[in-house]
């Protein structure tokens, strides 16, 4: 049995991929302040709908346990997610202009519905432990990407409209968040079998090219 904690194994499995996140035109376009605002805008509004099933996700997930801890903190990051991450959306959208009749016309795009729907399914058929491997990925990338822009393009937490997405997700609120998961990820699975490791470990892999496509899909604006 492999007792090296399973966050630790999960960003070893996927380390190629995140480093490839920071390669990408828009990543790149979000820390030298280049990127259009168009493409932005579109990223906005399709992260903005995807924040709704992935606090389904976390639903899912509440559901599978009687461990009060789990309950607790996907509980918490409920309401974290419609009262704190879609506010800051919500005020994007707002100085770009963007009404909320024009909210409620967008559509998913077929990679946004593609990876929401594996995450809903991952968390609907699997365990609390599947639902927290579909959710992780996502929540750590973030800070991944907002802290290599803070520390390798300083000046990007100043701009005018980059400069909150990256402060966020480079700050130690969000950071200990993370931190929370991760830990209660590693308890949960402090003795579970290979085989049942590789099947989470395969899950946060499968996000995380997800989390590639999405930023592709918000490049093409497609």
């Amino acid at each position: 049995m492999n007792t090296k904690p399973i966050i630790e194994r999960m960003l070893k499995e996927s380390e190629n991929i995140w480093q490839s996140y920071l390669k990408h035109p828009f990543i790149l376009g979000l820390a030298n302040g280049d990127l259009d605002i168009k493409k932005f805008r579109f990223y906005l509004l399709q992260d903005y709908l995807y924040l709704f099933d992935y606090a389904k996700v976390f639903a899912h997930t509440l559901t599978k346990t009687d461990n009060k801890q789990i309950m607790s903190l996907c509980s918490f990051s409920i309401n974290n997610i419609l009262n704190g991450e879609m506010k800051i959306h919500k005020s994007y959208m707002s100085r770009m202009g963007i009404s909320d009749n024009e909210i409620e016309k967008v559509k998913l795009s077929l990679t946004n519905l593609s990876y929401t729907s594996y995450m809903l399914n991952v968390a609907e058929h699997g365990d609390e432990t599947a639902g927290l491997a579909a959710i992780l990925s996502c929540a750590i990338s973030y800070e991944f990407i907002g802290k290599w822009i803070a520390e390798n393009y300083p000046q990007s937490v100043n701009h005018e409209f980059y400069g909150e997405w990256v402060s966020g997700y480079s700050g130690e609120e969000y950071a200990n968040a993370n931190r929370k998961l991760e830990n209660l990820m590693n308890k949960l699975c402090e003795n579970i079998s290979d085989e049942k490791a590789k099947k989470l470990i395969d899950i946060f892999v499968i996000c995380s090219e997800y989390e590639y496509k999405f930023w592709d899909m918000a490049w093409n604006m497609e």
